[in-house]
């Protein structure tokens, strides 16, 4: 029911791998084509849920400003939207993307669709609710219905002045079924941007997959070994490029009642994270690994040209 779906659909994040004959040397990397050695490794620290709650922004806001993260992607249908936006709009150089939700998954922090969805829509609850489930938007959703209200949380961002660099997958709904990953890969093609994709685009979307490994704390992690559990996550990675996905809030009120019967990145989950990627210690770490930090408009120059 909750996010460990997304370990399922979106990791490993590895790119097909084709054998090459002689006269056809394998194809550079991401770091590569970036201008990077062949040996170095690249790293996007992405914020999840903008818009989703004040506590969250807060934490992301700061996080952004202050370079602890290196890209976001927001919740258009949530109700803190606007103050996201607005934020966005004084910082127009933030790496931002929209988080596409076909869900909603808390049980007391609800939201419907951006779109003008017809009664008995597939993407609507019996209270007119995202569904809470991604497995009932893999049963249920029709690619129509879908298109409309993906469209229209884009429209809606873009309307209010945020500058998108990317598109990903609000708990991996869009890429449940081949039909939904479809609708996914157009609307990257639409909007002419690059998507969070595992390697089943590349036959569809070649040059498409830019990171190699989606990375994120495992459930079942306690607190207090928070900051190692990220760099025995961390160290051990080859060369290559890699997105961190952290979830930050404050541990607050507002957070806590909005994820109470929601252990797994609830409130306290989402103080961790807010407390290691602001913790010197994390940062030295980064440092000391040679991890190079990029954004995802800075990965959007290795896609392929057209």
């Amino acid at each position: 029911m909750h996010r460990a779906i997304v370990f399922r659909l979106l990791a490993p994040l590895l790119v097909s791998v084709a054998v090459y004959g002689q006269s056809a040397p394998p194809p550079k990397s991401v770091a590569e084509r970036l201008g990077y050695p062949a040996n170095a490794r690249l790293l996007v620290i992405h914020a999840d849920d903008f818009g989703m709650s004040h506590s969250v922004n807060r934490a992301i806001e700061e996080a952004l400003e202050k370079h602890w993260v290196t890209s976001a992607s927001i919740l258009v249908p949530c109700p803190w939207f606007p103050e996201a936006a607005r934020w966005a709009k004084a910082h127009p150089d933030a790496d931002l993307g929209i988080h596409l939700a076909l869900n909603s998954e808390w049980t007391t922090l609800r939201w419907g669709p951006v779109s003008v969805q017809p009664k008995g829509s597939s993407l609507l609850d019996a209270d007119g609710y995202l569904p809470l489930t991604t497995d009932y938007v893999a049963s249920h959703a029709k690619i129509s219905d879908v298109e409309t209200e993906t469209h229209a949380q884009i429209d809606k961002a873009k309307a209010a002045g945020v500058n998108l660099t990317h598109l990903d997958a609000h708990m991996g709904a869009i890429v449940t079924t081949p039909d939904l990953l479809k609708a996914y890969l157009g609307l990257g093609q639409a909007y002419k941007l690059p998507l969070l994709l595992d390697s089943r685009a590349e036959a569809s979307a070649p040059g498409s997959v830019l990171l190699n490994q989606l990375l994120q704390m495992n459930r079942g992690t306690p607190k207090s070994e928070w900051l190692d559990a990220y760099k025995k996550m961390l160290a051990p990675l080859p060369p290559g490029s890699y997105q961190l996905i952290v979830h930050l809030a404050y541990n607050d009120d507002e957070m806590q009642g909005a994820t109470f019967d929601h252990p797994d990145w609830g409130a306290e989950w989402r103080q961790s994270d807010f407390d290691l990627v602001r913790s010197a210690e994390f940062q030295k770490f980064l440092k000391d690994q040679g991890f190079i930090l990029v954004a995802w408009k800075d990965l959007a120059r290795a896609l392929p040209s057209h």
